[in-house]
């Protein structure tokens, strides 16, 4: 009997292995960072400059801001929104940042200027879940207010008497790591901890998925659709400071274009515009796909204008992949 028993165990084990080794490379994860890998082969072969260690350190630097966005962007995307006002909103807060600093010292600054981004955020999000206007709609005019907002507060110009000690937040080592890229990695696995093992980032999910169904699962729909725009609103004001103090100047017309990156590095990511399907990580190789592309078309000299649409190509690509071969989203 004994033997028997171990007779038929056998190949269960087996047969466990291969299962679990197509479960790993079915991940999305997984296939992100093949692809990832993929890239940079590619890139390497290229340009000679690719693999250097000066441009892998760009690469991590350039990364900063557009992660730190893509964070805040992946919490909306989940919901199933959107939030197109992100770029205004770095540009307005780094204004209410430059202006505070004139008044006040850095911690205060910057707390204030991640204030003024959460509370955009809030108005935006009560408009979408409370009032249950459409978030592109909703985003689009933030945009055009921030835009506006910002170059009125600044008098159509750059600041630029800010403090030389803002700039230690980004050049600070800290264990050999630049700071800057330090709170990137710290922000990413918060939010990864915060979508992965609690009730807030489950619930995120459900209303992403189907939000009558988690409504009627007893779930806080209406916080959790207005929560996303708040951390997407802050996370972008950080991302201005990040930015303000690596060039310690302001300009009223920065975050130009930054919602297109980081919807970009959200999509590449494998999350779905539908909502209820995304993960943290996928977004950060998103950003590193997305940054790798930018970067492996500045070495081979392409044209800032052609860069555009390269981006804009990748995020068509991307959902029409994710509108084929995704169950969910087939009408």
């Amino acid at each position: 009997m004994t033997l028997s028993t171990q007779t038929r165990s056998t190949p269960v084990t087996g047969a466990s292995s291969p299962s679990r080794l197509k479960s790993l490379v079915g991940r999305l994860e997984v296939r992100m960072i093949g692809l990832a890998l993929l890239i940079a082969i590619a890139l390497s072969f290229l340009s000679p400059y690719f693999l250097t260690t000066a441009n892998l350190l760009n690469l991590l630097d350039q990364s900063v801001v557009v992660g730190i966005v893509a964070i805040g962007m992946t919490f909306v995307i989940l919901t199933g929104g959107i939030d197109l006002s992100v770029g205004s909103v770095a540009g307005l807060t780094g204004v209410v940042l430059g202006l505070t600093l004139q008044q006040f010292d850095i911690p205060v600054s910057i707390a204030l200027a991640i204030l003024a981004g959460a509370g955009i955020g809030l108005f935006s999000g009560v408009l979408v879940g409370y009032f249950g206007l459409a978030a592109f709609v909703v985003t689009l005019g933030v945009m055009a207010i921030g835009r506006s907002l910002a170059y009125i507060f600044s008098g159509q110009t750059s600041i630029t008497n800010i403090p030389p000690e803002l700039n230690n937040i980004v050049y600070t080592s800290v264990f050999g790591i630049q700071s800057n890229v330090l709170t990137l990695l710290v922000l990413y696995a918060l939010a990864w901890y915060y979508l992965t093992y609690t009730k807030g980032g489950r619930t995120i999910y459900a209303v992403g998925s189907n939000q009558e169904a988690a409504r009627t699962a007893g779930l806080n729909v209406l916080l959790y659709s207005i929560l996303p725009y708040v951390i997407s609103g802050a996370l972008t004001a950080i991302a201005a400071v990040m930015t303000s103090a690596q060039i310690l100047s302001i300009d009223p017309l920065a975050g130009n274009g930054l919602e297109l990156d980081a919807i970009a590095a959200v999509v590449i990511g494998g999350a779905s515009l539908y909502g209820g399907r995304g993960t943290i990580i996928g977004t950060l190789i998103g950003v590193f796909i997305m940054v790798m592309i930018r970067n492996g078309l500045n070495l081979m000299g392409v044209s800032p204008f052609w860069q555009g649409s390269a981006i804009g190509g990748i995020i068509i690509a991307a959902v029409l992949a994710e509108r084929l071969l995704s169950p969910k989203s087939r009408h």
